[in-house]
């Protein structure tokens, strides 16, 4: 394993990010705090509790999991997108280094960036409401693996997409949505039976379901099948890489 290799790569991506610090990490902060303003004052004063816990509260780690997940698409698809459209892809590609070592130091990159706003954006949920973690530990695991998962998945993203408007088709108009019916506002409970089993299908419901009950130990569907749902998809995208690495697909294109 070429360390340097890795350590080139991620020390590249994370430059990046302290260049463009205004849209890389402000932007999606004061995008969240606004957020907890409009929802915890205008619902907020109307829903006083959601399964015992205030409805400000109830909403952070759906908010945090809706920033992960944008963040961490948009980080891990751009971060190898933008060497194919430069064309500087063909000097990594000629380089002396494994495809394993590229996807640690891009994803490495994509996921650390991701968390990093995840974690700005718990500490500022404090000045607006209070919260309390019963499962650190669960809750630190739900929140690597989601944001490893998900850079690998806009990795693949990355290398898929053929312009900006494939680069960005996923995470504008097929995630927030995912994540907005999810549960990240709201407890499916609180829906229909009909629509609770369709909220079912809805894979970011499993995400956001345990991540909340890392903090209140509430969740609308088994934690167990949650972290299970977590650890699938992680799987499908290491073999989906697995793939694209054997036969070369689009990293050339």
């Amino acid at each position: 394993m070429n360390f340097e290799a890795i350590k080139s790569i991620y020390a590249f991506e994370m430059a990046r990010t302290r260049r463009t610090l205004l849209q890389s990490v402000v932007s999606p902060v004061i995008s969240t705090s606004l957020y907890f303003i409009v929802f915890g004052a205008a619902i907020g004063s109307r829903i006083q509790l959601v399964e015992g816990v205030s409805y400000g509260a109830f909403i952070t780690p759906g908010l945090i999991m809706l920033t992960l997940l944008g963040q961490c698409i948009s980080n891990g698809s751009f971060g190898i997108y933008f060497p194919k459209f430069t064309g500087t892809i063909y000097e990594v590609l000629s380089a002396p280094v494994a495809m394993t070592e590229i996807v640690l130091g891009y994803v490495g990159a994509a996921a650390t960036k991701g968390m990093l706003i995840g974690l700005i954006i718990l500490l500022t949920a404090n000045f607006f409401v209070h919260i309390t973690i019963e499962h650190p530990f669960m809750m630190i695991l739900f929140f690597v693996l989601t944001a490893v998962t998900f850079s690998l998945f806009g990795f693949m993203i990355g290398i898929w997409a053929g312009n900006f408007e494939q680069l960005n088709l996923i995470p504008m108009l097929v995630v927030p949505p995912l994540t907005f019916l999810g549960g990240s506002f709201y407890s499916i409970n609180m829906l229909p039976p009909f629509w609770q089993a369709v909220s079912h299908l809805n894979p970011v419901l499993y995400l956001v379901s345990g991540f909340r009950w890392s903090f209140y130990g509430i969740a609308d569907v088994n934690p167990a099948l949650s972290l299970a749902m977590i650890t699938l998809f992680l799987l499908i995208c290491l073999a989906t890489l697995a793939w694209i690495f054997r036969t070369g697909y689009r990293l050339r294109n």
